[in-house]
């Protein structure tokens, strides 16, 4: 038989919910599933900015996501042990090193015999000087480097090989600091395999599969377009990878537990935050998705085809944080008739209040002030139907603590819920709190050292530089189709939508091939333009790429956050819920459509 290895997703991202690691192991024990590996996937760029701040405050104890340490080691190391299930995690943020050594104080003091492996070389900030020299250039924006003393961390996002290195040493966990999200699966791909640095196709399998797998319960039926299918995700099942040697890889979740593997909640993930599927750009390879099938083949069973691949990039993409500023925002809810007007009188007269304190004060103005009616159609846009609400959801407890875990829990379920949740980022107890920018650029591998530390040893891991390959043609469009019958996109097609810094990223997947050719027709660059134009900037640009395998398409809004991030002020900085958005759209599709959609 073929060699399989079982790959399981557990983290999607830093306060995702601590139940993935013993809901695997615990099925892993029972013989319900097997598992070779457990990977967790706790970084944003937003992350790297409070864990450089918090390194910053105690550095030999903090800028590393304490979830992996005490939400999975310190609870699980025996198991793990036991198992013989290896654990890859990014959790290292920007001190790898203190994540390393709290790690392997745990299984120290367990009296347990496992390998740690810390990969480091992807923090900068010691090059400062000479990437001040360099003088590089915002690669989206163009925009100059920002003054030396706003900057609050310089990463390259590393690749896969190191890991792969590591567990060729004979590591049991291992702990990056910014790798890719993909890299943790990548890496375990290649070391069992044996896949060498220009294996593109099947390395570029092994990033989809990462991919897919990095955002832990979406792909099992969280944040899908068809959530009800999903079930109650109290107890949603965690993602599990079965990975052939050839790169393709079935997607499932234990048995017995909540959520959806399916068709849709599998191409939903694929999609979700790329931009050109035919260059998904990574340190080890260039991807390309457009030919991917995507098949049902048991319930709660999808099977994934091989991608294909192209060489690697020369240079290793770098995110740069600084602040620029602070801000501070909170939630007021108006009742009654005219609530509308209540809030908007409210607030231009809070705001120039500020104003005149400002100017009394000589501070200068605001560098921005945003505004959003929730409820009134300031996100649905021209599609308003009262399909926007604000929830408060608040517990009481004698102890501080138990609100606490309620809070955890809370916004560890985001992943799991569905579509269309979004939230002011940074909300809570308004409190001014740092605007932390993104300054991309590119780093080239040469001038980037990779160490490996298992244990006091140390190994070295140096880049292979490939020559460039030409990109593949495009594939040829859908044909065009026209008719007067109006139906909702929903009807037609799964989508979800995600970030890019300042760009948004809408994937819409035909619910049956057949609907493909209408959905292309109707969803031009030109409508969903017009959708989105109370959330674009003037003369921003809007690119559509076709996936011929998946039956899919994806869009790419530039700036369209207002930022992106904890640089904006929207109450959608992620454009959780642009999708949804889109899906309320009513577009005119052939009768015969039309009628097939809906029965």
């Amino acid at each position: 038989m073929p060699k399989t290895i079982n790959i399981a997703g557990a983290s999607g991202y830093w306060g995702e919910s601590a139940m993935a690691t013993p809901q695997l192991l615990s099925a892993h024990k029972s013989g319900e599933i097997h598992l070779d590996y457990i990977v967790f996937d706790y970084l944003a760029e937003i992350t790297m900015s409070i864990l450089a701040r918090a390194k910053d405050k105690a550095p030999d104890k903090a800028g590393y996501a304490r979830d992996f340490v005490d939400a999975v080691i310190q609870p699980h190391a025996r198991d793990i042990a036991e198992t013989g299930i290896k654990l890859i995690s990014n959790a290292g943020g920007v001190n790898p090193e203190a994540c390393g050594r709290a790690v392997r104080n745990i299984i120290s003091e367990a009296g347990l015999k496992l390998k740690v492996a810390v990969v480091t070389g992807d923090a900068l900030m010691a090059d400062l000087k000479n990437i001040q020299s360099a003088q590089p250039v915002d690669m989206f924006s163009g925009a100059a480097l920002p003054p030396s003393e706003k900057i609050a961390s310089i990463n390259a996002y590393l690749g896969a090989f190191p890991i792969a290195k590591a567990l060729a040493a004979g590591a049991d966990v291992i702990i990056t600091g910014r790798a890719v999200d993909s890299a943790v699966t990548l890496g375990a791909c290649i070391y069992e395999f044996g896949w060498a640095e220009d294996d593109w196709d099947r390395l570029a399998s092994g990033s989809l599969c990462g991919h897919i797998l990095e955002c832990g319960p979406q792909v099992t039926g969280g944040n899908f377009t068809d959530w009800e299918l999903a079930g109650d995700v109290t107890e949603i099942g965690y993602p599990i990878a079965e990975v052939r040697e050839d790169g393709s890889f079935v997607i499932t979740k234990p048995p017995d537990t909540a959520g959806l593997v399916s068709v849709g909640t599998v191409s939903e993930q694929m999609l979700y935050e790329i931009g050109d599927p035919q260059a998904y750009i990574l340190p080890d390879v260039i991807c390309d998705f457009s030919d991917v099938t995507i098949t049902q083949i048991d319930p709660d069973r999808v099977e994934v085809s091989s991608a294909k691949g192209r060489p690697a990039p020369t240079h290793y993409k770098t995110c740069l944080t600084y602040a620029d500023g602070f801000r501070a925002g909170l939630y007021l809810t108006f009742l009654g008739n005219r609530a509308t007007d209540k809030a908007a009188h409210f607030a231009q007269a809070a705001v120039s209040r500020a104003e005149t304190a400002l100017r009394a004060s000589n501070l200068g103005p605001f560098t921005e002030v945003s505004q959003e009616i929730i409820g009134n159609g300031s996100q649905m846009g021209a599609c308003y139907d009262a399909s926007e609400i604000v929830m408060k959801l608040a517990v009481k407890h004698a102890d501080a603590r138990g609100v606490g875990l309620f809070l955890r829990e809370l916004n560890g379920t985001y992943l799991a819920t569905p579509p269309g949740l979004s939230a002011f980022t940074g909300a809570g107890r308004p409190k001014p709190s740092p605007v932390v920018r993104l300054f991309s650029y590119l780093t080239p591998k040469s001038d980037v050292t990779i160490s490996i530390d298992i244990d006091g040893k140390t190994l070295i891991y140096e880049d292979t530089l490939f020559d460039s390959d030409a990109p593949p043609p495009r594939p040829n469009p859908p044909k065009s189709v026209s008719g007067k019958a109006r139906v909702k996109v929903e009807d037609l097609a799964w989508a979800r939508s995600g970030d890019k810094g300042d760009k948004a990223n809408i994937g819409v997947i035909a619910r049956r091939p057949e609907f493909m050719d209408a959905l292309w027709s109707a969803l031009t660059t030109e409508f969903i333009g017009e959708a989105f134009s109370h959330f674009m900037e003037d003369k921003a640009e809007v690119q559509r790429f076709y996936l011929p395998g998946s039956h899919a398409i994806n869009f790419l809004m530039d700036r369209s956050l207002g930022g992106g991030g904890a640089a904006s002020l929207r109450n959608d900085a992620q454009a959780k819920g642009f999708a949804q958005i889109l899906l309320s759209q009513t577009i005119s599709v052939p009768a015969v459509l039309a009628k097939s959609a809906q029965s």
